[in-house]
């Protein structure tokens, strides 16, 4: 049985984490599990400290069992998230090559292979998966950053014929929604909403995907009342400020003590950064056109 299917015990953890609720995942009790699924349920809460940022416990936690191949894989994607690119690449190329059948090298060493633009490696990698939904749903995203929705459609409409009702299916579908637009945006919506609203699935990420969706569908107020109250909830949750500036440029509302909290809480973050290229395109372009007063 699949460990991570309705039936398997990893099932409640497993939603936990692509749910975003990372602290539940941590703090998921793990004696009564099977032994051999002790492993794949270490790897997510390991997973989950990285993701809250415990980078350097994730490190200390397996430092000398790397001969575990799912362990250095979470090793790698840790280094990657402390800015240790070239270690973190080397070891995933490392474990890349030499254990391609496992489903967390897979996973976990194609996002750091997508992560430092390495697309092509990081597929080579992901379409190795036999039933992986994690490895879908990495794939899936890493055709919509490469604007090939077709293709992010295709994969999910593959996954949905031997997975329908999984979670992480339907948020893959979702995604690929938000970028086809149309009907999709409303689908999309329903199943963010679903867990948004539910205390038991409830957190940043949904709220996010909710907001996201209603931003789509031209509801702002909606969207803004659902990222405030987020925003009280996780004060410094990255993506919920980043979506509420988005969210302010669209209502034409002010944005720079929101820029300024981003820039505090996560200096690197892909928002921050494609601000700041706009600037200096604009500032270039402007000075070919500022006024010159000969003497």
């Amino acid at each position: 049985m699949d460990p991570f299917s309705a039936e398997g015990e990893l099932i409640n953890i497993h939603n936990a984490f692509h749910q975003g609720q990372h602290e539940t995942v941590i703090e998921f009790d793990t004696s009564a599990l099977s032994p051999e699924n002790h492993l794949p349920a270490r790897v997510l809460q390991l997973r989950s400290k990285i993701a809250l940022g415990q980078t350097d416990q994730v490190l200390s936690d397996v430092d000398g069992e790397e001969d575990t191949p799912d362990l250095a894989a979470a090793k790698a994607l840790a280094q990657q998230t402390a800015g240790d690119e070239e270690s973190a690449l080397q070891l995933a190329q490392d474990l890349a090559e030499n254990y391609p059948d496992n489903a967390s090298v897979q996973v976990l060493c194609g996002t750091v292979l997508q992560a430092q633009g390495k697309s092509e490696e990081a597929l080579a990698v992901l379409t190795k998966h036999q039933g992986n939904l994690e490895a879908v749903a990495l794939i899936v995203q890493i055709h919509l950053q490469q604007n090939r929705s077709d293709l992010a459609l295709k994969e999910v409409q593959a996954a949905k014929r031997w997975a329908q009702d999984s979670l992480l299916v339907n948020l893959a579908e979702s995604w690929v929604g938000l970028r086809v637009g149309g009907e999709k945006y409303q689908s999309a919506f329903y199943v963010y909403e679903e867990l948004a609203t539910a205390p038991s699935t409830s957190a940043s990420l949904s709220i996010v995907g909710q907001a996201v969706a209603e931003i789509h569908l031209g509801r702002l107020p909606e969207a803004e009342a659902a990222l405030a109250t987020a925003l009280e909830k996780y004060p410094e949750d990255a993506e919920l400020i980043a979506n509420s500036i988005v969210l302010n440029v669209l209502a034409g509302k002010p944005t720079e003590d929101l820029e300024a909290r981003l820039q505090k809480t996560e200096p690197a973050h892909a928002l921050l950064v494609d601000i700041q290229e706009k600037s200096a395109f604009f500032d270039t372009a402007a000075a070919k056109y500022a006024p010159k007063v000969s003497s």
